[in-house]
């Protein structure tokens, strides 16, 4: 029988071989949940059933042959006056007259009246011999674009960029707040930290790489000292073509471990290449795949993802590139998954 070590995961995210070739996703959806055997997880999240619902949850990543349960409160639900971020709609924000009497105080504590019974519901239905993968969801960037509206940012560094710049201070004091609290709540429960901010697209990043230099790159430094000051590493999750800032996110944050790969701006092995000396790489399998490839290629695809693993000196941890999203194949999501636990000697059924 399969017996999870979460171990194998601190090691790939310290960028240290781990004894097996662990299984990694940065969410993975209770539909697909439902779908593949959790039956009533939906039932259960709509109806608040905390304690079944992560019942459930982690015996779907234990049954799957994960190491870890992977887990984030994300900021936004609870952000008052949020949503420019998932939806086409101007921020609240728009002046220093709203930045100023925003009510940045009671953030803090909107966050923990929300999450503080999930995060504890979840540590109660863990699995021996797991812990959890994440943490407070979202980065600075996404903070601030759920309450400015992405196009508004790009426009205050022009029109007014000493609100510009309070503005990323603010998210960043304001997320460095929450993860203070959540780690002196909860670090038992985590054994890597992560967040996801989304610096790029396609071709390159989404502000300009001084900016994200100048005005977010500081603010993650800080939250990752605090994460660091509690033993745990920390795993950045960031779509996009982001290699003109990447040096500096690791040498001056000092992240230890990367996650978020599409083919279309490079494959795996370039990731590896230009930094798996220097940290960790999760990831591996564009979502593109699980979507639309044939399972015979898929079968193709993740024993060349495996072999890249293998021939990496440090830490790889291996499933998609993103998510598995709601409208991911099952079936081909089950490929993946059991071509990787095949390929590292794990006892299952398909």
């Amino acid at each position: 029988m399969f017996v999870p070590d979460y171990k194998n995961i601190v090691d790939c995210a310290l960028n240290k071989k781990p004894a097996r070739t662990p299984l990694y996703e940065h969410g993975i959806a209770p539909e697909i949940m439902e779908k593949m055997g959790q039956e009533g997880i939906l039932r259960d999240l709509e109806q608040g059933d905390l304690s079944s619902y992560f019942r459930k949850y982690c015996a779907f990543f234990l049954d799957h042959g994960y190491d870890t349960v992977t887990f984030e409160g994300c900021v936004t639900e609870i952000l008052p006056h949020g949503g420019a971020l998932a939806h086409p709609r101007p921020g609240y924000i728009d002046g220093r007259e709203k930045f100023e009497s925003y009510p940045w105080d009671s953030v803090a504590d909107l966050y923990f009246q929300k999450f503080s019974p999930v995060f504890s519901a979840l540590a109660a239905q863990m699995p021996q011999g797991m812990k959890a993968i994440g943490g407070v969801g979202n980065g600075v960037f996404e903070i601030a674009q759920d309450l400015v509206g992405y196009e508004t940012l790009c426009v205050l560094k022009y029109d007014d960029e000493q609100l510009f710049a309070d503005i990323f201070e603010r998210c960043g004091s304001l997320l460095y707040t929450i993860w203070e609290r959540f780690l002196n709540q909860f670090a038992d429960v985590y054994c890597v930290c992560r967040f996801g901010d989304d610096l790029g697209y396609k071709s390159n990043t989404l502000l300009s790489p001084d900016d994200i230099r100048t005005f977010i790159l500081p603010q993650y430094e800080k939250i990752v000292k605090l994460i660091h000051s509690y033993r745990k590493p920390f795993l950045l999750h960031s779509c996009g073509n982001i290699f003109s800032v990447m040096d500096d996110i690791i040498g001056k944050v000092g992240i230890d471990a990367k996650h978020s790969n599409e083919d279309q701006i490079a494959p795996m092995s370039e990731w590896v290449e230009k930094y798996g000396a220097r940290i960790g790489n999760f990831g591996g399998i564009d979502t593109d795949h699980l979507v639309r490839m044939e399972l015979k290629d898929l079968e193709t695809e993740t024993r060349r993802i495996y072999a890249l693993a293998q021939a990496k000196q440090g830490g790889f941890a291996i499933g998609s590139g993103n998510s598995i999203a709601w409208y991911v194949d099952p079936q081909r999501y089950l490929k993946m998954v059991n071509t990787v636990r095949l390929l590292r000697g794990d006892e299952i059924h398909e």
